[in-house]
């Protein structure tokens, strides 16, 4: 993990106006900003770990925790709120036992919530590893988890 972080680090400028784009590279390449990468971008750009950290939470792009092995979007725009996204996220929630924003014990599901994924006409819809599910209910949440429990 070290040596990936030096080369992102090294195919940036060390300037403050690079932090972001580190940050995005470093995610991209492992999935999370972990205290280690957090670490080695504060020597590198010469910011204190609260700087950085401050402007990663700025933005909700950012995860400082693993994701888990399936990612579960599910849209909360107005279209699927108005037809029940809210209801879906809730039985996400109560069938996977974790909050939005977080990853099973196992490891196995990321859970997200999205303001809009652009696909009204299906809604509500939820997306598994980038799979839209498309007009959903509460009561096929358990069905649409099970089909990636494998």
């Amino acid at each position: 993990m070290m040596q990936e972080i030096q080369e992102i680090l090294a195919s940036h400028s060390a300037e403050r106006s690079s932090l972001i784009p580190i940050l995005q590279d470093i995610q991209e390449s492992l999935g999370y900003l972990s205290e280690e990468a957090l670490d080695q971008i504060s020597c590198s750009l010469k910011l204190s770990i609260n700087e950085i950290y401050g402007v990663a939470t700025f933005y909700n792009q950012f995860r400082f925790q693993p994701p888990g092995e399936h990612t579960i979007h599910v849209c909360l725009g107005t279209a699927c709120h108005v037809r029940g996204g809210e209801q879906i996220m809730d039985a996400m929630e109560r069938e996977l036992k974790v909050k939005s924003g977080e990853t099973t014990g196992d490891g196995k599901f990321s859970l997200e919530r999205v303001a809009c994924f652009g696909c009204c006409a299906l809604a509500p819809v939820v997306a598994v590893d980038g799979k839209v599910h498309a007009q959903l209910t509460a009561k096929k949440v358990p069905s649409i988890i099970s089909q990636y429990h494998k």
